[in-house]
């Protein structure tokens, strides 16, 4: 990996804090791979106070977790907390795509589609990190035309707590990520042709459990 000391812009302990949660983000650096400062300083070509920062940074924003006599390590899946997560913004974002669907404007259902075809060409260069913030604008999208700012703002809230939790489909459910795509442009079609409420609905909710299907058949596969 190239070193990150001759970056631009930025401080020493952002640059050292982005390319380690990206790296634990996009499965580099998988589920209790241990981040041994003096290697990392070495790597990137800092002394080891700015990457320790970002690792206490990222411990106290839950990627990471310190082990005695180990050391700092990425942090395992919580897949309890993750179910829950999910779930929970599976009805948000259900009731507030339905909500949002008759006030999309024809610029956003263009903004909608053209970031679903980047996620499809970030899939097909395997950029997990562009597919991830991708997904995010994604649903922004249609988020912002929401009118319930307290559901909206819950919804929010629910994508930042899977955000802390580092939950990414490339990392955690492999092969997700291609029948995201799929399913993303069948929800644009529904709102395109101004689907009933209820069927928009149980589209955008059954897009978000998705994933805690796949989930499960990678788990029971013993993968």
């Amino acid at each position: 990996m190239d070193s990150i000391a001759a970056r631009p812009s930025g401080s020493k302990h952002e640059l050292a804090y982005e390319s380690i949660k990206t790296r634990i983000v996009t499965g580099v650096y998988g589920p209790g791979y241990r981040l041994v400062l003096e290697q990392l300083a070495r790597e990137f070509g800092f002394s080891p106070v700015p990457v320790r920062e970002a690792i206490r940074r990222l411990e106290a924003e839950g990627y990471v977790e310190f082990i005695r006599n180990v050391g700092a390590r990425v942090a395992h899946l919580d897949t309890g907390a993750y179910r829950q997560a999910m779930e929970a913004l599976a009805l948000l974002e259900g009731y507030a795509t339905a909500l949002a669907a008759p006030r999309m404007r024809k610029t956003d259902i263009k903004r909608a589609r053209s970031l679903n075809r980047q996620m499809e060409q970030a899939l097909n260069t395997f950029d997990p990190a562009a597919f991830t913030e991708l997904n995010h604008q994604f649903h922004g999208v249609i988020l912002e035309r929401c009118p319930n700012s307290y559901i909206r703002s819950l919804a929010v809230g629910e994508w930042a707590r899977l955000d802390l939790a580092r939950r990414s489909s490339f990392a955690f459910v492999p092969g997700r990520a291609g029948g995201s795509v799929l399913e993303h442009d069948h929800l644009i079609d529904l709102i395109e042709s101004g689907a009933d409420a209820a069927e928009i609905e149980a589209a955008a909710r059954g897009h978000k459990l998705g994933t805690l299907h796949a989930m499960d058949r990678h788990t029971a596969s013993g993968a």
